[in-house]
Parts: C-alpha cells; structure tokens; sequence
C-alpha cells in the first residue's frame, strides 16, 4: 500500500472509531478499538500523514518515539501506598502516571481538545525491559494502571526488521488485537504531496528523471546507504533557504542527506546543470510573454533533461503564485464574514471598530496558539491565520488614521479598505491568468504537443492550488490541451520513457 492510501485507511478508521452512538457513547469502546500499526521503512512519511489526519479532523496529536523510553518513563515510577483489606492494612506498590498518558491528559488541560491521536513510532523497538509492557499497551491500552483516555486513538509505527536490528517480533496474540497496514515507498504518490509542499523543481526534475534514486535504504560494501522521502524534503528546505541567503549548494552539503555517494554526486551535478538552465531561460520573460525566439529554439532543441528542468522551473513559480492565490482567496473569504458580523454588531452606538476587531484578533492569535500546541495545526492554515491577522491589523491601522470613527462611518473605513484589498487581489488573479497563458504558449511554440505539454498538464490537475484555481478562474488553453492529449491515457507510458533517459 502506497502512503496515500495508508492515509485514507487511517483517517477512516479515525473516523470510525469517534462515532458515537445516540447516548453520546462512542459506538466502539476505547478497549475495543484496535490500535493502527503502520508497518514501513524508515522516512517514508508516516509522522507526516499523521500530522495531516490531526490537522484535516481538527484533533490533537501527541506523539512519542518509543526508542527512546526506558521502562520508567512508560510506565511511571513505584511507590509505596497503604490499603485495608479485611481490617488489616497492607503495604501496596502502584506506580506514578506513565509520562506518555499524562502528556495526553496535559494538552487536553492545556488547549481544551478532547479528542485525538496518540502516536507511538517505533513500537517494536522497544527495549527489552519495556517490551512485556509494551505488549499490554497494545492489547489493553493502559500503562501501569492508567488508560488512555476515551476520545484519543491509538496509532503505532513500526519497521520491518530489515531496516532495524533492533525489531522484537510480535506474538499471535498482540498482532491479532492491532490492525496493520503495510506501506512501501512510491515515488509518484509522495510527488503529488511534494508538489504541493513546493519542495524544490531541481529535486522534482531530478527524480521524474531518476525515479530509482527515489528511495534506498540498505547495506553496501561501503556501508549504509540512505535516501529516504524524508532526506529529499529536508534537502529541498535547505536548498531554498541557501539560494534565498546566498549560499552554495554544493556535494558536501547534498551529501548529508543523500547519503549516498553516487546519488548525492549525481544531484549536484544535476543541480549545477539545473542552477545554469535557470540563468540561460529566463523564467521571468517567458511567464510575461516576452521570451525571444533563440530562447524558443534552444528549448526546441533541447535534450529531454533539459526540457523537464525548464518545466520544473515554469510550474515552481506558477505554483508559488497559485499557492498564495489560494491564501489570500481563503484569507478574503473569512473576512468578509467577519466584517459583516461588525457592521451588524456596529448598530449598536457603543460599539467600537476597534474593540470589535481587537477581541476577533485575540481570537484567531488563540486558535494559533490552540493549534500549534495541539500539532494540529497545517501550514496553510497557519498561513491563513496569520495572513488574517495582519490584514485585521491593518483595518486598526486605517481606523486610527480616520480618527476612529464610529457606526457606519468606521464600517465605511472597513469597507473601503475591504474592496482595496480585494481588487488588489483580482488583480493578482489577471497576473496569473496572464502567467498561465504565456507558459501556454511558449510551450506550444517550443515544443508542439509533444511530452512536454502532457507533463503541464499532468501537472496543473494533479496540484491543488492549481487544480482550485482552475476550478474557480478557468483557464481556457489548459481545457483546450486537456482535452486533446487524453493525458490520463499516455502517462504511465510517457514515464517509464523517462525513467531511462541518463542525464
């Protein structure tokens, strides 16, 4: 199973087991829900999906990686209680709340969410002196004598023991009480999330070319060779922020991450082929209609690595334009709810704008804050929270500026300031039609309707910025070669072309 469908399993199950019945029971006891166990390599995702499931359900998440518990902090300290049975008193061992559980219980106390995710990773690596506990978590779901708590969902993780020596194998009992789900990497599947998460359009190019260097995790006769999902989105961060500071990505750097000698040697060579087709095409022209025709012909001419570079450079920047198209879209619609609940609330000769806006402020910093604590939290809505607050600081600022008027004057200030900011925003929307349109063309130029234009559009349907732009704004060449190159039909053939194409 490919971590996408290993996802959905997962949130499904989620889902399942928060049902509750009409007595406002959960229809499964807490008991009774199988803990998932995701059973796959190491950096392929696992963490990741988690997080998206908590964000996508607006749960919490506490997670813990069991390797490196002792049995102490599992299951909480000894101590010594007196009890009476029988008209006699007895010295009793109980043990302290296990560190695990009582971190559920905290965010609970801490961000006010009742439901959630418990996520151990590595659970059948556990040391030898935590495994028998271990084991009873699993069946029971109680450390020592506390339970986890109704309303949070156990999910584990685990590697398959040609990954680790330090794998315990689970008996027939323990496997039977869990319901496993067996992933494996799977290059297309993880680009359609890295797309999206705008990891670098050298790493993209790179492995639509080298789809093989994907993913490695095994023992050579130089040693350990590693490259994992994980180690490409890590790199891919750090070569954005080293272009952004100026810095050079070099081998030495890419190979603390692809820690492999000929995969790491192989991208930076690429990266340097890569950095050099970025300064000869010059993006900015193309996306404004002005690319000249010896940049046409070179592209025309060129071999297919060089073709998917430039591809890989024209759809990042489209993509980092539809991406903040789809926050300030979002931004724009929140707010105009909140605007209309102040002029409502504006009526009222006492209220103040900017006490109105203040409080809805202080709100979206809270559920921020509410949501970070919680892991909950995804990167758009982060975004969106924050983009939010800045343009509410804003509308204070443009009411001081206006003396802080109030009653329909302060709503006319608001109003004003709204109708600026969405005309900014149309604007950015012709921008982007405009870019769409000029990468259009200069690919029906360059390169007919050939791979290349497959690969566009592959690529705008599978993103879900540009598939929601689409949607919303239309795009009249992009329906026009959709429908022409039945793009579903070729791609599976068009790319197992590329996988042998060397660089």
């Amino acid at each position: 199973m490919n971590i996408k469908d290993a996802k959905e399993q997962i949130k499904n199950a989620i889902i399942a087991y928060f049902t509750k019945d009409e007595y406002g029971e959960y229809q499964i006891a807490t008991e009774d829900q199988r803990p998932v166990f995701l059973m796959g390599p190491p950096g392929i995702g696992k963490t990741a999906i988690m997080q998206q499931i908590a964000s996508e359900l607006g749960v919490g998440l506490v997670s813990y990686s069991m390797t490196h518990h002792t049995r102490q902090s599992a299951l909480g300290l000894p101590f010594i209680t007196k009890k009476n049975y029988g008209g006699r008193e007895y010295s009793v061992s109980e043990y302290t709340m296990s560190e695990i559980i009582a971190s559920v219980y905290d965010m609970m106390e801490d961000t006010g969410v009742k439901e959630g995710i418990l996520f151990l990773d590595e659970i059948n690596c556990v040391s030898e002196t935590l495994a028998p506990a271990m084991l009873q978590f699993l069946q029971y779901k109680i450390f020592g004598r506390h339970r986890v708590p109704d309303g949070w969902i156990v999910v584990t993780a685990g590697n398959p023991p040609e990954y680790n020596n330090s794998v315990r194998e689970f008996d027939t009992v323990t496997w039977d009480r869990l319901k496993r789900i067996d992933i494996k990497p799977d290059y297309n599947i993880w680009k359609e999330y890295a797309l999206d998460r705008g990891v670098h359009p050298s790493i993209s190019t790179y492995l639509d070319i080298k789809s093989g260097d994907f993913y490695r995790v095994e023992t050579t006769v130089d040693g350990k060779s590693i490259v994992t999902a994980r180690a490409w989105l890590n790199l891919s961060d750090m070569i954005r922020l080293y272009e952004r500071n100026g810095i050079s990505v070099d081998e030495k750097m890419v190979g603390q991450y692809l820690q492999d000698k000929k995969v790491s040697k192989s991208f930076a060579n690429y990266y340097d082929l890569f950095n050099k087709y970025r300064s000869d095409y010059r993006i900015d022209d193309i996306l404004s209609g002005k690319a000249g025709e010896d940049v046409k012909k070179r592209a025309a001419g060129a071999k297919y690595d060089e073709r998917l570079s430039l591809l890989g450079l024209l759809l990042d920047r489209v993509g980092g334009d539809l991406r903040q198209n789809y926050y300030d879209e979002q931004i724009l619609t929140g707010e105009r709810g909140i605007f209309s609940s102040i002029k409502a609330k504006l009526e009222d000769p006492s209220a103040s704008a900017p006490q109105l806006l203040d409080e809805v402020i202080s709100s979206k910093h809270n559920e921020l804050d509410t949501g970070k604590r919680a892991n909950s939290l995804s990167d758009d809505k982060r975004r969106i929270l924050h983009g939010t607050i800045n343009d509410l600081e804003s509308v204070m600022k443009a009411l001081a500026q206006a003396g802080d008027p109030s009653g329909s004057e302060a709503f006319e200030v608001i109003r004003k300031w709204f109708n600026a900011r969405r005309a900014d925003y149309m604007g950015h929307v012709k921008e982007i039609d405009s870019e769409l349109e000029n990468m259009f063309t200069f690919a029906e130029d360059a390169f007919r309707d050939g791979h290349e234009m497959l690969i566009i559009v592959t690529e705008l349907t599978k993103g879900f910025y540009s598939a929601h732009y689409i949607s919303r704004h239309g795009c009249s060449k992009y329906f026009e070669h959709n429908k022409e190159l039945l793009f579903y039909e070729r791609q599976n053939a068009i790319l197992r072309e590329i996988e042998d194409i060397e660089l």
